[in-house]
């Protein structure tokens, strides 16, 4: 933890004298250390989106007839992604036309 001078604006320094104590390195502000300084910061984690774009993206899609590996449903919607480089194959996303099942898998 970094504490600053009051006074001055600069960075205290740690004295370990008798007692410990900050002390600013340019003018006399001494603050006295009686008990353990603590603080805790969490950062806040980013909301992560969904990279197939959630729900919205799975209207207005096409079924075909494969199987859901989840609940054996014969009909599945699919999307086509570019995953990776133009030179490599799309990814085949899938999610199960069963509504109770919704199940998401890749091919």
């Amino acid at each position: 933890m970094l504490l600053f001078c009051p006074t001055c604006g600069n960075a205290l320094l740690i004295e370990e004298a008798s007692q410990m104590r900050l002390e600013c390195p340019t003018c006399p502000y001494v603050f006295n250390v009686n008990r353990k300084i603590v603080t805790r910061n969490y950062p806040l984690l980013k909301e992560v989106d969904s990279v197939l774009g959630g729900e919205e993206a799975w209207k207005n899609v096409d079924a075909t007839d494969i199987t859901c590996p989840e609940c054996s449903h014969p009909r599945a919607y699919f999307r086509q992604l570019q995953t990776r480089s133009a030179d490599e194959p799309m990814t085949i996303f899938y999610r199960c036309c069963n509504p109770d099942c919704s199940f998401n898998w890749k091919d």
